[in-house]
């Protein structure tokens, strides 16, 4: 036969005649890519259905084509005249209130609208009307509001103090996503309620909204943005555009829809390591095809394309499956994960994701698939006849182009679809360095078991050296192992920590009741009113005022917080928008002085701030340093005395920025204050009074918000244990690949055995020796590898306390172990019900 290449279509005749329409022999191929495409494909499809949701409704969400916010005054008149000139505007107020009829009160996030709103979209409510602002008089309140006061369309009600009738309960909100985070559910009254209330009194926390829809429609907002900061100054207020309507949903979305596609992708590549040894095993049934191949005239490339064809029909009908199962899934997902991702997707196709899914799956049957595939094509006849005694090897120079422009590939995608580039190097870095690790163990595993004395138990002997012997699979099943229980370590720590900081810590430390704006002339009543109700009760009010940082370092070469533009040091959150600030004459509770004095009782020199020591690391400050904010349009500059550490777990009051009494004294502002009640006391008198004493104070309990928390805080966590058990069935699968793989050697192995007087039971121990060994040394590996892991998750991406449970995380180790080692003899038992006969007419 000449030495020319097979045409690829009679490759493909042989294939197919060869190739069965079930994939036997694939099937564990089939299953691995439909885990990996599956998760990446729904995680994807679901993360672009939001964005591109958040993107087609950015009016409707922001409720204008451009919004300025700013806190505790009204925009000046050139502002609003500026704004006119652009298109209709609508203005409006937010802040907190509380609603009550009779003793029934609830904390409600108050927008007041003008008659212009909304300037896109409309308000629905629960009878099907859709509305703008509500009459002079009513107010539009939602069904949680309602359930809490007992309340209906038609019921009388005060909100701050101001009687109104409700006009009807909200259903849906479009503006609901960028309203930001708020101490109850939205209320929507007319503009001039707030001012009735004495909520936009000077001094009170409230903050002016208004919004502009553009006479031209089709106008960019983002230089009008950019020409308002740079003619009213980049600090007058904060501003959101069209694009940019909800910036921390957004936020949250790609950053979460990153993490799981990571998660996922790390699943698919251990699910790799099963397709290499579903593949190698496949091949190995068909050595004696190959050889026949070969010594009819096949040629390697001939080979490679036969296999490469089979291989490749059998990953392109496994990635097909996960893309119609990722697809099907993603509105289970989209509501199983409705409070975290409050946007409405439906049944959504998002070509991107899908191919994204598809080329990470693809690829990552290329790079596996690529060694089996090149030892088969690469060695003589009569070498594959002889390969149950003489393991084939693999050519590495040949390996070198698929694998490497198959691991290039999969970087390339994975940075061009990364909003956090670092990140993802850091977690394909740490993948990877997981996987040399493994690959390190399981040689060290190989040699240390030649090295060993024989045990003098014949079974134990044998399952000694089948670790290290020619063809062995101990690479396979460390890996298998190794990513198997590292993840039911992962798992475990995950539940235990976030369930130990949900559970125990917040609860525990959390205030009973939160105030916002106690008029700061009544603070001795307030404080009467407090104690005469509740004796025992211990208050805590601090001044609260809203400033934005300007600049800050060194006299005379501070640094423009406006220069940075949008690339502000790591850490640096404070230096976004406005923060709440304070002023203290003593060290605030929850705070300890790490550097520098604090100041004395009574201060008359220059103004002094004491600043978070995280934050002043962040943005490069020290002792003696200046910080410039903008309070209510005044500059005032301050120096740095003193570095605090703060507590964060008080839920207190914990501002990065405090003041010398003389810094902000002067400045219009009211009180906030945090009620702790002791165990076993009485508060049900406490509210209603406060509430009827103070109608312009906002009264929170925590009671409501922890466990509105929890919730959130558990969804995340089923999420992060949704994606972590899909990398613990990639790991079974691996398993059941290394034991594939290595049947055909292990059935004449059995058969030898067996003829020679072994039971069953002996067989048996020899299979529990040899993964008993094994999942010995891994499981301390699975122990530390599993807890780095789960650290990284509660630490760096929670932002949580580590707090694991060290006998529970055990148990679920052990009990892995036991469900590792259960899958691994289930494995193996068709080779106990191998014929002798037959097997040995097979060699």
């Amino acid at each position: 036969m000449p030495d020319t290449a097979l045409p690829w279509r009679m490759a493909w005749t042989i294939a197919r005649r060869d190739l069965s329409a079930r994939f036997k022999g694939l099937r564990l191929l089939l299953v691995c890519l439909f885990l990996g495409v599956g998760a990446i494909a729904a995680i994807g499809t679901l993360t672009g259905s939001i964005e591109s949701e958040l993107g087609s409704r950015g009016r409707e969400i922001l409720g204008g084509d451009i919004e300025l916010r700013i806190w505790q005054r009204d925009l000046s008149a050139d502002e609003l005249a500026a704004l006119a000139r652009l298109g209709k505007v609508s203005r409006g107020y937010r802040m907190q209130a509380i609603a009550s009829q009779g003793d029934a009160t609830a904390p409600v996030a108050l927008k007041a609208v003008d008659a212009g709103w909304p300037l896109y979209g409309k308000l629905e409510l629960v009878d099907g009307r859709k509305v703008g602002a509500p009459p002079p008089g009513t107010v539009w309140i939602a069904k949680g509001t309602a359930a809490r006061l007992g309340a209906a369309k038609g019921t009388r009600i005060d909100l701050g103090g101001v009687p109104v009738t409700i006009g009807g309960i909200i259903t849906d909100d479009p503006e609901q996503m960028s309203e930001g985070f708020a101490l109850g559910d939205v209320a929507i009254a007319p503009l001039d309620l707030p001012a009735r209330a004495g909520l936009t009194a000077p001094g009170a926390m409230y903050r002016s909204a208004v919004r502009v829809r553009f006479a031209d429609s089709l106008r960019d907002p983002e230089p009008v943005v950019d020409a308002l900061k740079a003619r009213f100054g980049d600090g007058a207020f904060d501003a959101r555009t069209r694009k940019a309507a909800s910036p921390s949903t957004e936020r949250f979305v790609s950053r979460m829809g990153e993490f799981l596609v990571l998660v996922g992708l790390a699943a698919l590549v251990i699910a790799g390591i099963g397709i290499g040894g579903g593949v190698s095993s496949y091949l190995e049934a068909r050595r004696t095809s190959i050889a026949t191949l070969k010594v009819l005239g096949a040629t390697s490339g001939d080979i490679a394309r036969i296999y490469l064809l089979q291989v490749g029909a059998a990953a392109l009908a496994g990635s097909l499956a996960g893309l119609a199962a990722g697809v099907l899934v993603t509105p289970m997902l989209a509501s199983a994960l409705r409070s975290l991702l409050p946007v409405d997707t439906g049944f959504t196709v998002s070509p991107a994701a899908l191919a994204t899914a598809a080329a990470y799956g693809l690829l990552v049957a290329l790079i596996f698939a690529a060694p089996p595939l090149v030892r088969a094509r690469g060695y003589p006849a009569m070498a594959l006849m002889r390969a149950g005694v003489m393991p084939l090897r693999s050519d590495r120079k040949a390996l070198a182009l698929p694998v490497g422009l198959g691991l290039a590939a999969i970087v390339v995608l994975a940075l061009a679809n990364a909003a956090q580039p670092l990140v993802t190097l850091g977690f394909l870095g740490g993948s990877a360095a997981m996987l040399g690790l493994l690959a390190l163990i399981g040689t060290g595993i190989r040699r240390l078991a030649a090295r060993l004395p024989r045990p003098r138990a014949p079974m134990l002997r044998a399952g000694l050296a089948n670790l290290h012997r020619p063809g062995a699979q101990t690479g396979a099943l460390v890996t298998a192992l190794g990513f198997g229980l590292s993840a039911f370590v992962l798992i475990a720590a995950v539940q235990t920590s976030l369930d130990a900081n949900i559970r125990r810590t917040v609860p525990d430390r959390a205030p009973d009741f939160f105030v916002l704006d106690v008029p700061k002339d009544k603070a001795a009543d307030f404080r009467k009113a407090v104690t005469q109700t509740v004796p025992g009760a211990k208050l805590n009010l601090v001044p609260n005022l809203r400033g934005r940082i300007l600049a800050y370092g060194p006299k005379g070469h501070m640094t423009k917080v406006s220069s940075l533009g949008k690339d502000l040091p790591d850490g640096a959150w404070a230096l976004k928008g406005e923060r709440g600030l304070t002023y203290s004459v003593n060290v605030p509770q929850g705070s300890t002085v790490t550097s520098g004095q604090w100041w004395p009782a009574i201060h008359r020199g220059e103004p002094l701030v004491s600043l978070d020591e995280k934050l002043a690391e962040a943005i490069g400050v020290r002792l003696g340093d200046y910080i410039t904010v903008n309070v209510l349009g005044v500059e005032k500059t301050a120096r740095i005395a003193a570095l605090r550490r703060i507590d964060w777990d008080t839920l207190g009051f914990n501002y990065v920025l405090v003041f010398s009494p003389n810094a902000l004294a002067d400045a219009p502002h009211n009180l906030a204050a945090t009620i702790e009640v002791p165990p076993g006391t009485a508060t049900t008198g406490l509210l209603p009074k406060l509430v009827r004493a103070f109608p312009s104070s906002s009264v929170i309990e925590t009671g409501s918000l922890l466990r509105d928390a929890r919730a959130l805080l558990d969804q995340m966590s089923a999420a992060i244990l949704a994606a972590a058990s899909v990398a613990v069935l990639s790991g079974l699968a691996v398993l059941l690949g290394a034991i594939a793989a290595a049947r055909a050697s292990r059935t004449y192995d059995t058969v030898i055995l067996r003829v020679l007087g072994a039971s069953r039971r002996q067989l048996l121990v020899l299979q529990m020796a040899e993964y008993g060994l094994i999942a010995a040394v891994l499981a301390v590996v699975a122990l530390a590898a599993g807890s780095v892991m789960a650290w990284a998750v509660i630490v760096k991406l929670f932002e949580f306390t580590w707090l694991p449970d060290w006998p529970r995380i055990l148990a679920v180790l052990g009990a892995g172990l036991v469900l590792i080692l259960g899958f691994a003899l289930a494995g193996s038992l068709p080779l106990l019900r191998a014929k002798p006969a037959r097997a040995l007419r097979e060699l």
